[in-house]
């Protein structure tokens, strides 16, 4: 789960990381009377959506009067922002942060993430900051400093004031540095995240240090721990038919091909979309009904595949261990008379009960193609997808 810069910079400042001072916004004139409320003669405008690469896209403006807060304000709330991470069609910017102007001397980059190899989080940090890091670990590698956290420690201080030197902050301003990364080592490990980003990571002429920009991704795995984050989940941000598939307890991630999925198990789907395309064929979604799926479920996930216009044919691929292949057959016959199927529709079933969740497929009356594999279903699926002349 993501959340909007000004939420992060929100769980940041309460773990005692200094930000900026900053006032989200919904309206132009939200945006105007923020400019008053926050005072000064120089304020940044930025669009909160929940990808990167915000500036490059016309996201982020210097406003140094109330007209130029009024007409930056009024450019980019509403306006469908392309970013490197938004993709072609871009997002469009429902919510604006106006931010205090500050008085940048250097910028830096820091972020928490896992490491899978090590099982550990890892503090990563450079002197290259308001860049985009994958840049800087191409063509300066040099640049990018790392340490190993021991969950039984924390952060220590030692580390933290290494990193902070090694990326070239000042001696004067390494203890504030090096605070700010324990601080947000804490705010990472309480909040169960995944990510935690801080680019850029700024000294001010007076020596302090603030997070500029912050960026926080959450385990959802452990969101029942935290309601007060779900709390700040922003529908609009995500994608309709993952946000309705989660509804019914169903895991999808919609992609750009034409074969719809749906598979019992994570493993098995991601072999599934790869046997597609190992025949030709192109997955449409990554569906993943879990171990439990009842008629409610399968119908589901039927009706959420059919949402997607480019669908040409639907793949389904059931292993029976602790899902009976009666059951899932079952489900799957009434739920395609329910959304009144009209493209082909291949099976494979394996498992507990197989040859009764075969003789129920075979007798429902529906144009159903059975699979006696899983290169066999696949290849089934894509000669379906070719005949309909996709």
């Amino acid at each position: 789960m993501k959340i909007h810069e000004y939420q992060a910079k929100q769980i940041l400042k309460k773990y005692g990381v200094s930000v900026l001072n900053s006032v989200p916004c919904f309206s132009v004139d939200e945006a105007v009377a923020a400019g008053q409320t926050l005072g000064g003669q120089v304020w940044v405008v930025k669009a909160q959506i929940h990808a990167g690469g915000r500036g490059k896209g016309g996201g982020v403006k210097v406003a140094k009067s109330a007209e130029q807060l009024r007409a930056f304000s009024t450019s980019i709330l509403g306006m469908q922002l392309v970013t490197p991470q938004t993709g072609p069609e871009g997002q469009k910017v429902r919510r604006l942060l106006i931010e205090q102007g500050a008085d940048i001397k250097k910028e830096y980059y820091a972020a928490l993430v896992v490491d899978r190899s090590s099982q550990r989080v890892v503090l990563m940090a450079s002197s290259e900051g308001g860049m985009d890091i994958e840049e800087v670990a191409e063509h300066s590698p040099e640049k990018i400093h790392r340490v190993t956290v021991d969950p039984m420690q924390g952060l220590t201080l030692d580390q933290a004031q290494s990193v902070a030197r090694k990326i070239g902050v000042p001696e004067a301003s390494v203890d504030k540095a090096s605070t700010l990364f324990q601080s947000l080592y804490r705010a990472f490990d309480e909040t169960d995240s995944s990510l935690a980003e801080i680019n850029p990571l700024v000294l001010t002429g007076s020596g302090d240090i603030i997070a500029l920009d912050a960026k926080f991704n959450f385990d959802e795995n452990a969101l029942f721990r935290h309601p007060e984050i779900v709390a700040m989940r922003d529908l609009d941000e995500e994608d309709p038919a993952e946000v309705e598939a989660s509804k019914f307890g169903l895991s999808y991630i919609q992609l750009d091909g034409n074969i719809g999925c749906l598979v019992n198990g994570a493993g098995l789907a991601m072999a599934t979309m790869d046997i597609c395309k190992l025949y030709g064929g192109s997955p449409a979604n990554f569906l993943d009904v879990g171990g439990g799926a009842t008629t409610e479920k399968v119908t589901e996930a039927f009706k959420i595949m059919l949402k997607n216009p480019h669908l040409k044919a639907i793949l389904v691929n059931i292993f029976g261990g602790i899902m009976k292949c009666d059951v899932i057959a079952q489900g799957v016959v009434e739920a395609a008379r329910q959304v009144s199927l009209k493209v082909p529709l291949v099976v494979r079933l394996e498992g507990t009960n197989v040859d009764l969740g075969k003789k129920i497929l075979a007798e429902s009356g529906l144009p159903i193609l059975s699979g006696n594999n899983m290169a066999d279903a696949a290849q089934k699926a894509v000669q379906a997808v070719l005949a309909a002349g996709a």
